[in-house]
């Protein structure tokens, strides 16, 4: 006589293919790595911000030309668009996130992604574009 399947066993049966257990993806098969980028970057930003935060401190009464000066420092600069790269990455991730979550249609869905990565590029070039004219001296 077989004894009948109780709940508690049945909340341990995992929900995915034993080849996305494999491959550690679910069923969206991204929302792993999403997840990963997302504390990637975040940490990228915290510490990041800090460094920012301690050059705009540095720059706080300065003259223009002492800032822009500062901001030529190589060193400086590379902060500075790290900074960019890391804070645009973690922003397109986390509105896609929403985006995938709170917008039903899949062609609204699909044109929201579209828009918040060109977005995102657009707002990340734009800082790029004025960091290098400012360190190269344009």
């Amino acid at each position: 006589m077989s004894s009948p399947k109780t709940n508690a066993t049945k909340a341990h049966t995992p929900m995915r293919t034993p080849l996305g257990r494999v491959r550690g993806l679910g069923a969206a098969r991204s929302g792993t790595e999403h997840f990963f980028l997302q504390r990637v970057t975040g940490l990228g930003n915290l510490i990041l911000a800090v460094c920012f935060i301690v050059i705009v401190i540095s720059l706080a009464g300065s003259s223009y030309e002492v800032a822009r000066a500062t901001l030529g420092n190589p060193f400086v600069a590379v902060v500075i668009l790290l900074m960019l790269l890391s804070v645009t990455l973690h922003m397109r991730i986390g509105m896609q996130v929403i985006i995938e979550d709170y917008v039903h249609g899949e062609g609204a869905k699909v044109l929201c992604i579209v828009a918040n990565t060109f977005f995102t590029v657009a707002v990340g070039l734009a800082g790029a574009f004025a960091v290098l004219k400012i360190s190269l001296g344009g």
